[in-house]
């Protein structure tokens, strides 16, 4: 059957994460209730809650590799999103992976989880530099991140736009670095979009005062990848990505789901 004839789907290739609040659940939840068909591939197998992450086991390269190539080979995938890879082995058996995929790879760089527990090697980092980020169309990285990436040790010593246009600059296949919660501290927040020309794209919304926001880093990537699996370009999938999470923040600020005092709950993306 013709590509054109089929319908199109969003590969998300992350961790799992038994509260579902990250990682593939979070991910395969966002394309549904976005309207779009997703597969995903599992890198590694965590135990955590929203207290944090207690243990990762990642999967054999060969059986990540073997997943993408099936998946791949049988659905016609527009759309690449890649989260937690889990080590370098992993990383550079993705890069061979998506040697031939022609499509768009939306990378949500998770090189640390956001409770402080390491989750990809960072001596690595060269690694996942060389097989994913000159394979990358938008990355999608946390400050941190981004610092890393980009060679730089604190996060706060160089402008994030700036680190973004270095990031551009070195991989002519990337066209955009989507700049999470921008540099604001007050009331309203704006994440940007830096791309290869033109001023970067900003988009304004408030801050949400809420402990249920586990998750947000891949909900956001995974709706920039599936409202790309739509049709829509850059501009209007960063737009309606961050529409889209900030719903859910809002919708979620009062619901309560984990049991424990202190812990960050996930997002419900159910309307009851």
């Amino acid at each position: 059957m013709k590509s054109k004839d089929m319908t199109p789907a969003v590969l998300s290739v992350a961790g799992s994460d038994p509260t579902g609040g990250a990682g593939i659940q979070a991910d395969i939840r966002t394309m549904a209730d976005i309207g779009v068909y997703g597969a995903a591939a599992v890198t590694c197998v965590t135990v955590q809650n929203s207290r944090g992450v207690q243990q990762v086991a990642p999967l054999a390269p060969g059986l990540v590799a073997r997943q993408v190539r099936a998946v791949l080979d049988d659905l016609y995938v527009t759309q690449v999103k890649i989260g937690m890879v889990g080590t370098r082995e992993i990383g550079a058996a993705l890069g061979e992976a998506l040697a031939d995929f022609s499509g768009d790879v939306i990378f949500d760089p998770v090189l640390a989880a956001t409770t402080g527990e390491e989750l990809t090697d960072r001596a690595g980092l060269e690694v996942i530099r060389q097989a994913l980020l000159a394979r990358t169309t938008i990355l999608t990285p946390n400050l941190p991140e981004l610092a890393l990436l980009a060679g730089h040790d604190r996060p706060g010593s160089v402008d994030p736009l700036a680190m973004a246009r270095e990031l551009l600059d070195r991989y002519p296949g990337m066209r955009g670095v989507l700049v999470k919660g921008g540099h604001g501290t007050g009331s309203l927040l704006t994440d940007f979009l830096v791309r290869r020309r033109g001023e970067p794209l900003r988009e304004h919304h408030p801050r949400i005062d809420t402990v249920n926001s586990h998750g947000t880093g891949c909900i956001l990537s995974t709706a920039f990848a599936a409202h790309l699996c739509l049709g829509h370009d850059d501009r209007s999938a960063f737009a309606a990505s961050v529409r889209h999470l900030q719903r859910l923040l809002a919708e979620n600020a009062a619901r309560r789901i984990v049991r424990a005092a202190g812990g960050r709950g996930p997002l419900f993306h159910g309307r009851g």
